[in-house]
């Protein structure tokens, strides 16, 4: 696929006339100052990144909008919030976030940093593998080929008083510690992540690691 912008941006700054020839989904040559060919854009931006997201969040959409006069705050979206992750399989968790992604991708947007809290199944416990959850993002950003920054968080307290985590909240993560450090074990793995605060329990762990996913599914990381 050949592509005319009249003007673009490129890494060196606005350019005009610029002819971009794209195969098997990739960009493969840039020319500037070309005569006009193939599909004629008027301005060609990079992509963006979607820098904050929950992608569970989703599928909330619609659940919450509802307004009681004089009641509702952050803290009663959050309890409904809670409500609706007490439903949610490691399936389900994959299947929007991947239709999120879809729609990001629909949006322009060719990468998201996902703030991930979810790590611990309905009820508590612990999966076989802790870092089921964070897997289940991984597939969907390889399945739809959005660009992945995954960024595992840990709730210690439920507010910023420092109350107390309430019991409904199960899935969130007491102790991160041994996620990453279950993660670190598994030598073969392709891809590594990183928490978003910095040192747990005094485990020096690296401040994010960057997952970028191309099309083929295959992974680079970048810690």
């Amino acid at each position: 696929m050949i592509l005319h912008a009249e003007t673009a941006l490129l890494p060196e700054g606005w350019a005009k006339d610029v002819r971009i020839v794209v195969d098997a989904g990739r960009i493969v040559s840039i020319v500037v100052d070309h005569a006009p060919d193939g599909v004629a854009y008027g301005c060609l931006l990079p992509a963006p990144v979607n820098l904050h997201s929950h992608t569970f969040q989703r599928a909330l959409a619609g659940l919450t909008e509802a307004r009681t006069a004089g009641q509702d705050s952050f803290w009663t979206w959050r309890a409904l919030m809670y409500r609706f992750l007490d439903r949610l399989t490691p399936d389900d968790v994959q299947s929007i976030a991947a239709q999120a992604m879809v729609e990001m991708a629909e949006a322009g947007f060719a990468g998201v940093a996902e703030f991930h809290y979810l790590h611990h199944p309905v009820g508590g416990g612990t999966y076989a593998d802790p870092a089921e959850m964070s897997l289940r993002i991984i597939a969907a950003a390889t399945e739809t080929g959005l660009g992945l920054t995954h960024l595992p968080v840990i709730y210690e307290q439920g507010g910023v008083d420092g109350r107390a985590l309430r019991a409904l909240a199960a899935w969130l993560p007491r102790p991160l510690a041994s996620f990453f450090l279950a993660r670190k074990a598994r030598s073969s793995s392709s891809y590594s992540l990183g928490p978003f605060l910095g040192a747990l329990s005094g485990l020096a762990l690296p401040a994010c690691a960057r997952v970028g996913l191309s099309r083929s599914g295959r992974h680079s990381v970048v810690a």
